[in-house]
């Protein structure tokens, strides 16, 4: 092989021109593969006994020659393979171009026969070879990888190369991805894709995007739900169950929970209630999970989460009071301020809305779950329907997992007159400087007045992955958002 320079990357190109004037293509665009390397471990003896010729293809993983024998692992995305080329084989000058030519990080296409070396290694005797990419670069050190965390997530091709527990993570947020879709479809929803482009948000109190659409000459949103307003109208328009799995943006700041940037998953029932629906994504993540992690039994930041037993419901107003002392319907916002400011938690917004959720947000923390919050207030909810038993409270929910909330789902507000009401309110709130207060779509209150059935939603993100893997939602991305380097 060739001797690493301090200059690698210039070497290299150097080595690409060499093959270039040879009139050797160092990019072709046709391979000749047969097999993967993992086909080829499952029929490897009977190939020996056949001596049979295939293809294989990949990328070089480590290089080590002994004068007319040299020996390399080849990996392709099934697995790795040692393969052996001898001068006598492949021949003097194919022989020399690839030891003076060829580095760790190229990929090759290799014809060859199976064989098993002395020391028990399954291996591939090379019969002729060409190359399919010429890399300029090299790969970092096959042991350590990439060390530095923010070089991990800026490379993260290289991450992934290097490291199997986030190749591993990938493949299971597809499978995770499309067990959701399984289990919405099996139970009869149609997947549906709404606009990502919206004139006014809805179906969170979030802060968004703001872009400018050119052609039409005025500034749009890009949603912070997965259509929550749009599917309700599928609703009005005769649909009984929807389902959309799409990319959100919301404009906030980033946490161990929070991007700007995710998937979601929103599902609509109609003449179904909340009870209705948290019985349903309780199955749901039960389903999920085993589909996923082959378990129903979690680690998760420190709390022990199985779920398999009974999710507990818990009362919003009696958790708080609970934990805190505080009833929230007597209490003042004089009152909720200083016990905030007691129990050391941070706050902005000072209108009660907000401070009865931050007290809440201290509380839920010492909930390990699985748990079902019910009984949310009706300020805290201006999509959802009023309990018929306590005018103030909603039909929300909320899965409570490991101190944050997972999913939630409400029996949605059909009333359009009490849904404009609510709306008028939460515009106030924006006029008073709340930009997480969800925005007044009167075409929406329109639709309602045309009439849609009793209705159940739900929606939940890539949280639920990253807390079932345990890790940072940012590091369960598979390419998240960085800054630009300097």
């Amino acid at each position: 092989m060739a001797e690493q320079p301090t200059n690698e990357r210039e070497e290299r190109i150097k080595r690409l021109h060499h093959i270039q004037e040879l009139g050797i293509n160092p990019y072709p665009a046709v391979t000749h593969r047969t097999h993967t390397i993992q086909q080829i471990f499952e029929q490897f003896e009977p190939f020996v006994e056949k001596q049979q010729l295939f293809t294989v293809t990949g990328r070089l993983r480590t290089l080590r020659g002994h004068g007319n024998l040299t020996f390399a692992h080849l990996q392709d995305g099934s697995n790795t393979i040692q393969i052996a080329l001898s001068k006598k084989e492949v021949g003097v000058e194919s022989y020399k171009l690839f030891t003076q030519s060829i580095d760790m990080g190229d990929f090759v296409e290799v014809e060859g026969m199976c064989f098993t070396t002395h020391k028990g290694e399954k291996s591939v005797m090379v019969k002729k070879w060409s190359l399919l990419s010429k890399a300029l670069r090299p790969l970092p050190d096959k042991w350590h990888g990439l060390q530095d965390e923010e070089e991990r997530l800026r490379k993260r091709y290289l991450d992934i190369l290097f490291n199997p527990k986030v190749r591993d993570m990938i493949e299971k947020r597809s499978v995770f991805w499309n067990a959701v879709r399984d289990f919405h479809q099996q139970h009869g929803f149609l997947e549906v894709e709404t606009p990502v482009l919206e004139n006014t948000t809805g179906g969170a109190d979030a802060r968004p995007f703001v872009t400018h659409h050119n052609a039409l000459d005025m500034d749009v949103y890009l949603r912070i739900s997965a259509g929550e307003l749009w599917q309700k109208r599928l609703m009005v328009a005769g649909f009984d169950k929807t389902f959309e799995i799409g990319r959100v943006f919301r404009n906030e700041g980033m946490s161990p929970e929070h991007l700007q940037d995710y998937m979601q998953c929103e599902a609509y029932w109609a003449y179904a209630n909340y009870e209705q629906m948290y019985a349903f994504l309780r199955d749901c993540y039960r389903y999920i999970a085993e589909k996923t992690f082959k378990t129903l039994k979690f680690s998760i930041r420190g709390f022990e989460i199985d779920f398999a037993k009974e999710w507990p419901l818990i009362d919003y107003t009696e958790e708080i009071e609970k934990q805190t002392g505080v009833n929230i319907w007597k209490a003042s916002e004089k009152e909720i301020e200083d016990k905030l400011r007691e129990l050391n938690v941070k706050y902005e917004v000072h209108n009660k809305e907000r401070l009865i959720d931050s007290l809440w947000k201290y509380c839920r923390k010492k909930i390990g779950g699985p748990a079902i919050l019910i009984n949310e207030p009706k300020i805290t909810s201006p999509l959802a329907k009023i309990s018929p038993t306590n005018p103030q409270v909603t039909e929300r929910f909320h899965f409570i997992i490991a101190g944050s909330e997972v999913g939630q789902g409400y029996s949605e507000l059909n009333d359009p007159i009490d849904q404009r009401s609510r709306f008028e309110a939460q515009q106030k709130l924006r006029d008073q400087g709340d930009e997480e207060a969800q925005m007044a779509d009167m075409d929406f209150v329109e639709a309602l007045e045309y009439g849609m059935p009793p209705t159940a939603g739900h929606g939940f993100s890539d949280r639920v992955f990253s807390f079932l893997m345990n890790k940072p939602i940012r590091e369960t991305q598979i390419f998240p958002l960085m800054k630009p380097k300097q």
